[in-house]
């Protein structure tokens, strides 16, 4: 196979998107419309919130769709599909509409994320692919935000290439992480493909590769004196490892005129070491040399660090990010929710579950978010159905649409439709930002939320409500159902 065959994500699919597509075409519906949401039931560890991510991959993967002539012979040979079938494969390209919120945006249980309105063979083939890259870039994404609200405004770097689960889930990864607000990445490749900040210095292996601590330090300054971080944990810390970095950074940078440089911690008590480190360092003189710490960190270590007074300036976060080791499945769903006649008519459907949290909010539906206009910060956020608007001129009662007594009048407020166009009729229509401007949308949106939502334990409930016309068709649905 060659190399670019093997790229072609339109085989990443289920088997039984195939199945059900051919049987969509010999039943004469695969030109029938439906409406698909992406969404997802709860937050990853808890949290009040996620960060929406993908959006990117999944705009190249809907461009690229395509069936090669070894995709259509594979299939042929499974001896399952009608010859008509596979020459309908052949020609195929992408012909509907796709909504989405942007990358960055804090995103709420039940919502769409995507929106896809196609025809049905098109719209159940890009399943998969469109899950997979909205669940694990959502996932990293939401997991980078709370380890960089955790730090505190000090500098956050993902460095878990080595330990992602393959190659596209670290390359990938560190685009996400730098969404949610890490300032860069040890993974050199995701720099070169997607301008994620890439930095590093020396392994373990750089200072014992010499005779002596120093002589690796020394040689370090000499060759790299604008960007000396020097990894002090590889013998004894405080009677070597620090002593030696100074000694270096007196010897070299000094008469350079160069007071930027760093140390790094990789073991130990990162309190107690990085505190003592601090005093010798100032003492020396070296007071803009900044202490960084690696090994095994995420948001709650972080933040306990911080709470006992550790003088940590940078943190580097490797396994536990890249993998979102504490949940490490973001759990996003691609569900039919409306079909689509001829003449416009749109007919909702739900999925009813014994698991209440398992029914589906039925409808081609628009998503909206409240902002105060005194304060800024997002009040919730309201489901519509399509053909609906939001007047928010006058007051407007909400209400929880599994607790309907639990009702709120929202006043003052601007109301924002979360979802925008990407795709229009098989066109791209919209104009992807750039990474540095998603990363920055995603810290200005995160801070419209109250700081209740954003606590890491027992997060305030951020309440995402129905209109009344939606809610109504919701009910009837579960009613003619029962």
């Amino acid at each position: 196979m060659k190399t670019e065959e093997k790229l072609n994500m339109t085989m990443l699919c289920d088997f039984y998107e195939l199945t059900m597509s051919n049987g969509y075409f010999n039943n004469g519906y695969k030109d029938r419309t439906v409406i698909f949401d992406v969404f997802f039931r709860r937050v990853p560890d808890e949290g009040g919130f996620a960060i929406a991510a993908g959006l990117q991959q999944l705009i190249e993967y809907i461009e690229n769709l395509h069936f090669s002539e070894e995709d259509i012979a594979y299939l042929r040979g499974r001896n399952l599909f009608c010859e008509e079938f596979l020459e309908y494969l052949a020609n195929f390209r992408f012909t509907g509409d796709i909504y989405a919120v942007p990358e960055g945006t804090p995103v709420f249980p039940k919502e769409p994320l995507v929106v896809v309105r196609a025809p049905a063979i098109q719209a159940q083939l890009i399943e998969t692919f469109t899950l997979l890259t909205i669940n694990h870039q959502s996932l990293i994404a939401t997991k980078a935000n709370r380890v960089v609200r955790a730090a505190q405004g000090r500098t956050v770097l993902e460095f878990g290439s080595r330990r992602a689960q393959g190659a596209d889930a670290a390359i990938i990864g560190a685009r996400a992480a730098y969404i949610g607000g890490c300032h860069g990445t040890a993974c050199t490749i995701s720099d070169q493909l997607y301008g994620v900040p890439a930095g590093g210095t020396m392994a373990h292996a750089w200072v014992q590769m010499f005779d002596t601590e120093y002589d690796a330090f020394k040689t370090y300054c000499e060759i790299y004196p604008n960007n000396a971080t020097l990894l002090v944990d590889t013998y004894n810390t405080l009677k070597s490892g620090v002593p030696n970095a100074i000694r270096a950074f007196n010897e070299v940078l000094k008469p350079l005129g160069i007071t930027k440089c760093g140390i790094r911690l990789d073991s130990g008590d990162m309190t107690y070491l990085s505190k003592k480190a601090r005093e010798m360092l100032d003492e020396a003189g070296w007071t803009e040399c900044q202490i960084s710490v690696s090994n095994s960190l995420d948001e709650y270590l972080i933040r306990d660090l911080l709470l006992q007074g550790a003088q940590i300036d940078m943190f580097g976060v490797g396994e536990r990010l890249i993998t979102a080791r504490s949940e490490p499945v973001f759990g996003g769903v691609y569900k039919l929710v409306a079909v689509e006649n001829e003449d416009g008519v749109v007919t909702p459907k739900i999925k009813v579950s014994e698991n209440v949290e398992k029914i589906t909010i039925p409808h081609f539906k628009k998503l909206w978010r409240f902002y105060g206009n005194d304060t800024g910060k997002a009040i919730a956020d309201y489901m519509t159905v399509y053909d609906e608007t939001v007047d928010d001129s006058g007051d407007l009662e909400i209400f929880d649409p599994y607790a309907t007594w639990k009702k709120k009048v929202v006043y003052d407020f601007t109301a924002k439709e979360l979802l925008v166009p990407v795709f229009l009729n098989g066109k791209r229509v919209y104009d992807s930002p750039s990474l540095t401007e998603i990363r920055e949308y995603c810290r200005q949106q995160v801070d419209t939320l109250w700081d209740e939502v954003k606590r890491f334990d027992n997060p305030h409930k951020y309440y995402v409500d129905l209109s009344d016309k939606l809610w109504q068709i919701q009910q009837d649905l579960l009613r003619s159902k029962a």
